[in-house]
């Protein structure tokens, strides 16, 4: 102790404003601290700029996703989206199916905002387990593809396909060939997407359930096995017509279809033996998923039976290796995007006539 006074021996005396004013500032610095902490984590879900803004003044963009993940240390991008499953979680069974109220297109447009031009869709949320082309043969039926884009969209979109629709237009006036026409849909739609499976759809079919899936499978599959046309019953076992899908190797192992076919019949079952003799089988959908309602009409013009159909089938073990893709030759005159398919104009000339040049 000094003079008695009380005061401590080694310690210094510090003015109460001194003692003040050094915590002020420990504050201050730990404030500050804290606000470029919180800076930091809020840049990693973009709110910074968004902060800057407004206390600018400028309010007119909204906020980020506020449940966004905070950025990845480095800037590496995000983990890519899972494979979409077998079997998809938005699918929703039997469907009702009618063609007495008229489609209008804009109205189907509106329905489906994630169909991009030419109709293309890929899934938003996971990677598609194939790419499918849809390709339909087509000559002036116009309000059948309504119906069909109107159901058949929403349908394929559920079924989490990453697909493209192609409508494989003949022009002119000539006898209807509808093999043809779909082996020009497989070549033209390969220029524009390296797809792996390809289903051939008649435009007045539409399936009466969407759990009978447009893909491929480890054997060409018959789509259409029960359409109303027939009472909801296969035919006969080797009917391979209305709706099937093969995948490119499939197609391709068999040469493509036939190109001699002229007229309505016999192309069905020519693609069955070419399938049969080449190794593989059909694989179906049981008959109440594979439900599937046509369009009622007049037989098309120009489309009439072709009386040499049972002479080629029974040839079709020697033919289908020089008439397939092989000898292919048509001329396209004109495809054009539209917002729910692309639309190929193609010359493939007629019954003993090639395509034009020009």
């Amino acid at each position: 102790m000094e003079g008695g006074r009380g005061r401590p021996v080694g310690l210094v005396a510090v003015p109460g404003r001194s003692l003040l004013g050094l915590c002020s500032v420990v504050v201050m610095l730990c404030t500050l601290h804290l606000v470029v902490t919180l800076l930091y984590y809020l840049d990693g879900f973009g709110y910074t700029a968004y902060i800057v803004r407004s206390l600018s003044g400028d309010r007119g963009r909204p906020p980020p996703n506020a449940t966004a993940s905070p950025r990845p240390h480095g800037g590496s991008p995000a983990a890519p989206a899972p494979a979409c499953p077998e079997s998809s979680p938005h699918l929703v069974g039997p469907l009702a199916v009618e063609f007495s109220r008229p489609v209008n297109l804009e109205d189907v447009m509106k329905a489906n905002p994630m169909v991009r031009e030419g109709g293309h869709f890929t899934p938003a949320d996971c990677v598609a387990l194939q790419k499918v082309a849809i390709l339909i043969p087509f000559r002036n039926r116009d309000e059948h593809l309504k119906y069909w884009l109107s159901y058949l969209h929403p349908i394929l979109q559920r079924q989490q396909l990453d697909y493209g629709v192609y409508i494989i237009n003949q022009h002119g006036e000539e006898t209807f060939n509808r093999a043809k026409i779909l082996n020009v849909g497989f070549v033209e739609a390969l220029k524009e997407y390296d797809y792996n499976c390809f289903v051939f759809s008649d435009v007045d079919l539409i399936p009466m359930d969407d759990r009978n899936l447009y893909k491929c499978y480890s054997q060409p599959r018959h789509i259409a096995v029960a359409m109303d046309k027939f009472g909801f019953r296969l035919p006969y076992n080797q009917f391979f017509g209305g709706i099937s899908s093969l995948s490119k190797e499939q197609h391709e192992k068999i040469n493509g279809f036939p190109n001699e076919y002229w007229g309505w019949g016999g192309e069905d079952d020519d693609i069955y033996k070419r399938i049969i003799f080449k190794g593989m089988g059909i694989s179906r959908p049981d008959g109440v998923i594979g439900k599937c309602r046509m369009i009622k009409h007049e037989r098309d013009k120009n489309n009439e039976p072709n009386p040499q159909r049972f002479n080629k089938i029974s040839n079709t073990r020697l033919t289908m290796q020089n008439d397939g893709l092989n000898s292919l030759k048509y001329r396209v005159i004109e495809i054009k995007k539209y917002p729910l398919y692309t639309f190929i104009d193609v010359d493939i000339g007629g019954p003993g006539r090639p395509p034009s040049l020009s």
